[in-house]
């Protein structure tokens, strides 16, 4: 199995035709003159619940340990990437002029200037600046190595911003999640807009005004890259979005090709690892019928407490595999949790490792434990733990709202078959937090069908990357578009890794 290209010689040649075309002064000579480092400081189931459920595991299990992120406490970070931490006043909605409008709350971003070409004496260094996703910034900041690696040949001035909502950028405190009311303002046209002022204020207080920036994002921070190019051109004049499933909506991606891509990668490795995985869902909800039957699984399952319901060890099945595909990385990674390289395939090693005639169960308990306690750490699975001392929840939201990607299983897939339906999505929502979502706003507001002709004739300066067994793949742009909207994508890559780590 093919590993990702490196990823410097695919992006580089683009970001520095991106940089060289935005200003003389900093083009590739300049750009490569700027590895010196600075000491000095200057003033980031629906499936997408499912990455959700992984960072809750994940921060459950780090909780009582001594794990310390980059920039806490408002200053430089421990952590091997360091950065600070600042805090910018950030208005509360950029779109309308009623009282609550002008409220300012604090929205976290952290720096790193190691790297950055100061403007003392010529033009400064860009500023390459990660568009935050659904959680703690620094979660994100940590795990993306890419930027880092590429920062030095360009000079460049690295910006994380954390996605209003999400991590300690709450406007409304405990409270933010209290209630629609406060919940309202959660939407990504705010986000962009509070990117695009930040941003600004940023490069005013820097002396950097002419400054380029270069956005970067993966997954749900991928999307907000593109589309942060393509809604505000003269902040940003590049975007870099990895694994960005911005077709996913409508009817524009059928509904089936995420689990179908993930069953693929099952299947492409064994087809008996994906059968004994298809068969697991039957005999999971035979067994788990009876509160005898429930007993019985807690204890094959090693939970730390009896489960209530065999739901709950069917989402920790059906996440444990579905991550796995997600980060099937080609080297031992620690992205959502610790795994050895190319997981999916040691995944189904463990499974065709047992005889015939084991228990169904047994095996894809087995599996998932790879998943979950690849370490050994684990002495048993919180498999109905519900805390969320993160503040992850707001997905829920924005799931509800504008964030409607259709999601079905086929009767081809691993997991067992389901539909998607827009009234039945509606009602959810609207029992859930009292509104009803939007399902056509994103590609009312941002576009999608025809993508290819549409960026065709007013869009620039983009570089989708994808790799083909990430099964976000399946809603992401996997062709050029024009010589300045590329598409980067490798048949057994999984993209997202680029952003994220750099391999």
């Amino acid at each position: 199995m093919a590993s990702t290209p490196p990823p410097l010689l695919a992006f580089l040649p683009l970001l520095l035709l991106l940089l060289a075309a935005s200003s003389p002064s900093t083009s590739t000579a300049a750009a490569a003159r700027s590895s010196n480092s600075n000491p000095s400081r200057a003033p980031f189931p629906a499936v997408t619940p499912l990455h959700l459920q992984a960072l809750r595991q994940q921060r459950a299990r780090l909780r009582g340990a001594d794990a310390k992120y980059a920039g806490g406490g408002g200053g430089g970070g421990t952590a091997a990437k360091p950065f600070t931490a600042h805090y910018f006043p950030q208005e509360l909605d950029h779109f309308t002029f009623t009282p609550n409008a002008s409220m300012v709350f604090s929205q976290k971003y952290l720096v790193n200037d190691t790297f950055w070409r100061r403007p003392t004496g010529g033009a400064a260094g860009p500023l390459f600046v990660y568009t935050g996703n659904e959680g703690d910034i620094e979660w994100f900041a940590t795990n993306t190595g890419f930027m880092f690696d590429i920062a030095p040949k360009f000079g460049a001035l690295l910006v994380f911003i954390e996605h209003r909502f999400y991590g300690e950028s709450k406007p409304f405190g405990n409270d933010s999640y209290k209630s629609a009311e406060t919940l309202g303002y959660l939407t990504s046209t705010q986000a962009l807009a509070d990117f695009a002022i930040l941003i600004r204020s940023l490069k005013q207080n820097l002396s950097a005004e002419a400054a380029p920036v270069i956005v970067f994002g993966g997954s749900y921070g991928g999307m907000l890259a593109s589309w942060f190019r393509l809604k505000y051109p003269h902040v940003a004049i590049g975007a870099v979005a990895s694994s960005a499933p911005i077709l996913q909506f409508d009817y524009i991606t059928p509904w089936s090709s995420f689990y179908d891509a993930v069953s693929q990668d099952f299947k492409s490795e064994s087809l008996n690892c994906f059968s004994v995985i298809k068969a697991t869902w039957d005999v999971l909800d035979e067994r788990g019928a009876s509160d005898k039957g429930l007993l019985e699984l807690s204890k094959l399952f090693r939970a730390c407490k009896t489960v209530k319901y065999d739901y709950s060890i069917r989402n920790w099945l059906w996440t444990a595999f579905t991550y796995t595909a997600m980060v099937d990385y080609p080297t031992p990674a620690n992205f959502l949790e610790n795994l050895p390289a190319y997981p999916v395939k040691e995944m189904c090693k463990i499974i065709d490792g047992f005889p015939a005639n084991t228990d169904i169960l047994e095996k894809a308990f087995a599996a998932a434990n790879l998943y979950y306690n690849y370490t050994g750490n684990l002495t048993c699975n919180p498999i109905e733990d519900e805390d969320d001392p993160h503040g992850l929840g707001g997905w829920q939201w924005q799931a509800c709202t504008e964030m409607i990607m259709p999601m079905t299983v086929s009767n081809e897939s691993m997991f067992p078959p389901s539909g998607f339906n827009y009234d039945d999505r509606s009602d959810e929502c609207l029992e859930s937090w009292g509104v009803r979502p939007r399902p056509h706003w994103i590609t009312t507001e941002y576009g999608g069908y025809k993508i290819d002709k549409m960026l065709k004739k007013f869009g620039s300066n983009i570089i989708f990357s994808n790799g083909m067994r990430d099964p976000w793949s399946r809603g992401g742009v996997l062709k050029n578009i024009s010589s300045s909207i590329i598409a980067l994508v490798t048949e057994k890559g999984r993209q997202r890794r680029v952003i994220l780590t750099g391999l």
